[in-house]
């Protein structure tokens, strides 16, 4: 019998030791290792991804630790690991959500294109699953934009944080949501007035703000009526956006296109072509003269008026330059080779602006 005690004993104190190692001992991971862990995932699965991963000793010791540990659920998402931790520390990690989010920056006047391309650079995803929705799921803006052909103008410019775990509608809507934030705060929509939507969705990644999103249908309209207000203004912002990057201009530049639309005299904005081309696939990177005739309702130069939707995604201080446009007599702009603009009453006086910035480009 006291043999037997005696085996026992050295068995439970080998079970104790290796327990203990497989615990308390820091594991360093080879390489930055990033382990997704998805919703509904057992703790036998959990363990078996950590330990392939190489991020703990013992798939059966992480199990007892759990279970010793009931009281904490472990959550899903990505984790990344790049120093080392002992499996305690792993499971504390586990259990409070500590998850990786990967940053997407979308500066000013970025066009859905081009957020696209950030999207898939920051890992979350190909280009062309965010197109997909950027291009097709108006419903997100169903209520501010009724005749929105995408979500252009509409995907805020921002710095976000987004998990592998959200999907490409998550992303586009927590860009929405952004969009309303600034859009309520500028004055250009009104504030909630405590009804409920029948539908109602998301929340931004980083913002702290809940965006209540209409989603109900609406019934088809015109694709010749006019846009509403809030449509024009950020149709007009975008253009404002991509024609200058100095803030004090903008209200002048916004005047001068309101001043050319009250005449009907067609934008001319540079800007619209490359969208249109954008659109098409067609853009090479670099505008010719035979560009002006490229056919697209996004055309300033062959149809006048604004285009039928925005053509990047306009920033605050573009939004309020479209909302309240400096009072001006011009009608034309040109760059002045400073990176600022000289701006005209008449074309004579453009024509000379022209020929003076030709001339200083010449001299560079």
């Amino acid at each position: 019998m006291r043999k037997i005690f005696w085996l026992i004993l050295i068995a439970a104190l080998a079970s104790a030791g290796w327990f203990a190692w497989a615990v308390l001992t820091p594991v360093e991971p080879s390489a930055e290792t990033f382990v997704m862990l998805r919703p509904g995932y057992s703790t036998h699965r959990i363990a078996a991804e950590l330990k392939s991963s190489g991020i703990i000793r013992s798939e059966q010791a992480f199990i007892l630790w759990h279970y010793l540990h009931r009281g904490r659920s472990l959550k899903a998402g990505e984790y990344r690991f790049d120093k080392s931790r002992n499996m305690i520390d792993v499971h504390n990690r586990l259990a409070r959500g500590d998850v990786y989010f990967r940053t997407v920056v979308v500066p000013e006047g970025f066009t859905m294109f081009d957020i696209a391309r950030a999207v898939e650079t920051a890992g979350l995803g190909p280009a062309e699953d965010f197109l997909k929705v950027a291009q097709s799921d108006t419903a997100l803006i169903a209520d501010l934009a009724p005749g929105a052909p995408s979500l252009e103008g509409y995907l805020f410019p921002d710095t976000y944080q987004f998990s592998r775990m959200q999907s490409m509608r998550d992303i586009a809507a927590a860009m929405v949501c952004q969009f309303r934030v600034v859009a309520q705060r500028i004055g250009l929509t009104a504030p909630p007035d405590g009804q409920a939507p029948e539908h109602a969705s998301s929340e931004a990644a980083n913002s702290g703000h809940v965006c209540l999103v209409v989603t109900t249908r609406l019934e088809a309209r015109d694709p010749n009526a006019a846009p509403t207000d809030l449509e024009r203004t950020v149709i007009m912002a975008s253009i404002i956006e991509k024609e200058t990057a100095v803030g004090e201009e903008r209200p002048l530049v916004a005047s001068v296109y309101y001043n050319r639309l009250e005449k009907k005299i067609a934008l001319d904005a540079d800007p619209s072509i490359i969208y249109a081309e954008l659109l098409a696939g067609t853009y090479t990177g670099a505008l010719h003269h035979d560009d002006m005739h490229f056919n697209s309702p996004y055309n300033t130069y062959l149809h006048a008026g604004l285009p039928p939707g925005p053509i990047a995604n306009p920033g605050k201080s573009s939004l309020e330059a479209a909302m309240h446009p400096a009072q001006s007599d011009y009608y034309y702009f040109v760059a002045d080779a400073a990176g600022h603009h000289r701006f005209a009453r008449t074309i004579e006086e453009h024509n000379n602006n022209v020929a003076a910035y030709r001339r200083a480009m010449r001299g560079k």
